[in-house]
């Protein structure tokens, strides 16, 4: 069991729900931090209570584990964006190659006031679901980036914080066989009926992998993640 504590950056989605299972199994006290920047799919924030709820639910270790819920204003984030998930615009790729979605600077800063977050709180372990495998090519998810800014985050506030990215090198269907694997059948359909992870923000009808508008790029990685877990885990059904 993981001494120190764990600080989850918690969005209400699919991944930062499979991460907070993770903690809870790791780590004697976790807490949960959620930023509002002026997000399209902000409806994923009122996702976060019925989710955290769940997760108690399933197992009694997991309930004594999960610590307090906390909520950041990022507004100036939004102000300096102008990309598709903070604004009533069409998802395209820019000429760079990087899709419209890409909010620059968003991970750094959620992971630098996290970290001062976790100062505060005495929390040593930050745990955040970027990843290599199934992302746009956003810069800020790569792993080389996260270690850099491990290293600063240590430097700047003379503090041993650990940064974990348990999705890092896994696709989306080995992630949802990570949730079953941490908490069964249950769990999968937890992150199934009350997570969001659709950029429009729409909840919309009740897909087989949950709910979202089946179109947008992040609508359409969960749906095909989804297929191929079930295809692996029921191969002829």
């Amino acid at each position: 069991m993981g001494a120190g504590g764990a600080l989850v950056l918690f969005s209400g989605g699919q991944d930062s729900t499979t991460c907070l299972a993770w903690a809870l199994e790791r780590f004697e006290r976790v807490e949960t931090l959620g930023f509002d920047y002026g997000q399209r799919h902000r409806v994923e924030l009122d996702c976060r209570d019925a989710l955290r709820r769940g997760l108690a639910a399933l197992k009694p270790e997991w309930a004594a584990r999960l610590g307090e819920d906390h909520t950041l204003a990022l507004d100036a984030l939004g102000q300096v964006s102008e990309t598709a998930l903070t604004r009533d615009t069409a998802i395209t790729f820019e000429a760079g190659g990087l899709p419209n979605t890409f909010v620059p600077g968003r991970n750094l800063l959620f992971l630098t006031f996290a970290a001062a977050l976790a100062y505060r709180r005495a929390l040593t372990h930050l745990v955040g679901g970027m990843c290599e495998t199934d992302f746009s090519g956003y810069p800020d998810c790569r792993d080389d980036t996260i270690k850099a800014l491990q290293v600063a985050l240590n430097l700047g506030m003379d503090r041993r914080f650990v940064l974990h990215t348990p999705l890092m090198w896994i696709d989306k269907a080995e992630t949802w066989a990570l949730a079953r694997d941490l908490g069964g059948p249950a769990l999968v359909d937890l992150i199934v009926e009350e997570s969001h992870t659709c950029y429009l923000g729409t909840r919309g009808d009740r897909h087989a992998w949950g709910h979202g508008c089946g179109q947008c790029p992040a609508c359409d990685l969960r749906a095909k993640g989804f297929a191929k877990f079930r295809a692996e885990a029921m191969p002829g059904a």
